[in-house]
């Protein structure tokens, strides 16, 4: 149950973070570069869930390759920027706490698991029960730290230090009716080519995944009838995490970094987790024959974030190490109903704008493998739980940060 502890006044809602009052700017990638023309992305010849082909951006095309970005619309002037959106006002709240040595519930179970989302170890939704991916987010966060990998001392410490306020009271921005189109159709593609973008279905939906959580764990805090209704200027309690902010994307592309290209991701299709590294993660030691291994605890300090994926069908992912080679925001992409069905490109294609709930979400990481890449995602509840085609999932706050982690260049071992 939570307890308002001060007025909140709600028209003059500030941003706090996670560890205090301040303004939370979240993390910008660096100087992001305009693409030469909307990329849009192929489906592939499979069924089931909605199946993308990453064709190389037309810069990336290798000898007699064929360009797959269609003729667009110039592009439409700038429009002013948008004012600040309303911020989250934290809120005290009233709830026994755990014992700091094992997996936490109620309030420090949230708090938990913003912490990791701010250290860039993701947990998956912010639900307050946490589960298989926050076990793995705990055990990468101990790698780093040097601790044991199930011991829950040390991060729960971290965590109540890092963030003493783990909900906060959030406002609806009067932008996001921009962002919510409710006639957005949920499977006919002929409909969606004509929208002008694939926009959120509900200001709810918006506000869950502004602030990494679904529509249910909202009603939670809130109410049903508060979530169903909600509009713009309304006020909700939402986990104290810094905001996925959609309005802050453009139709970009990312070049290469001196530094961020030589990194590593480890994308392991048994546990659906990518791992990133500063560079190749080292070979295992085996003990020389009649020697005894001394299991000491290292702090692995090149592991820089971990994410929750869902990998691509077995018999379609393409287990190797490959090469980044291009990264865009708000990508289109092409569906083919004749590549669906039968493998053959056709005519009849149709380009599904870019959004939120576009089958690719909000960013596109393709590598030098045709077919595959990272990317986001328009239903983030099912991250580890339903297979996408030959790609690697994400839910788009996850998505949206790889930039600020790997760029072109970079290599991405499938496993």
């Amino acid at each position: 149950m939570l307890r308002f502890v001060t007025p909140l006044f709600l028209s003059l809602v500030t941003l706090v973070s996670a560890q205090q009052p301040v303004l939370v700017t979240p993390p910008v990638p660096a100087a992001p570069v305009p693409a030469p023309a909307r990329p849009v992305l192929r489906a592939l010849p499979l069924g089931g869930d909605d199946d993308i082909n990453s064709k190389p951006l037309p810069a990336d095309i290798g000898e007699g390759g064929q360009a797959v970005v269609p003729a667009q619309p110039a592009p439409a002037p700038v429009k002013p920027a948008l004012p600040p959106a309303p911020q989250a006002t934290p809120i005290e709240t009233v709830s026994p706490p755990s014992p700091i040595n094992i997996k936490p519930v109620g309030d420090d179970a949230v708090r938990l698991q913003i912490f990791l989302d701010e250290a860039k170890f993701g947990p998956g939704i912010i639900d307050g029960r946490p589960g298989q991916f926050t076990d793995l987010a705990v055990q990468s966060w101990n790698e780093v730290q040097g601790h044991p990998l199930t011991d829950w001392t040390g991060v729960n410490t971290a965590a109540r230090k890092a963030v003493p306020h783990p909900f906060a009271v959030a406002l609806v921005p009067e932008f996001s009716k921009d962002w919510v189109d409710p006639s957005l159709p949920a499977t006919d593609r002929a409909k969606q080519a004509l929208k002008k973008r694939m926009s959120y279905r509900s200001t709810a939906e918006f506000m869950a995944e502004r602030y990494h959580c679904d529509i249910p764990y909202l009603i939670t805090l809130n109410s049903a009838k508060k979530i169903n209704n909600l509009k713009p200027r309304d006020s909700i309690v939402v986990p104290n995490v810094t905001p996925f902010q959609v309005e802050a994307l453009t139709e970009t592309g990312f070049k290469e970094d001196p530094a961020l290209s030589l990194r590593h991701a480890v994308v392991d299709t048994k546990i659906n987790q990518v791992r990133i590294f500063e560079s190749a993660p080292p070979a295992l030691a085996v003990p020389e024959p009649g020697t005894v291994a001394v299991n000491t605890v290292r702090a692995n300090r090149g592991l820089v974030a971990s994410f929750p994926i869902t990998p691509g069908k077995p018999k379609f992912i393409k287990f190797g190490t490959w090469e980044l080679r291009n990264m865009v925001q708000l990508p289109w992409w092409r569906y083919d109903k004749s590549l669906l069905e039968t493998g053959k490109r056709s005519s009849e294609a149709l380009n599904i704008p870019a959004g939120p709930n576009s089958p690719v979400g909000v960013i596109w990481c393709g590598t030098s493998k045709s077919g595959i890449g990272m990317h986001g995602t328009s239903d983030p509840e099912t991250i580890g739980r339903a297979r996408s085609a030959g790609c690697i999932r994400l839910a788009n706050w996850d998505a949206i940060r790889l930039p600020t982690l790997l760029r072109p260049g970079a290599t991405v071992e499938i496993r």
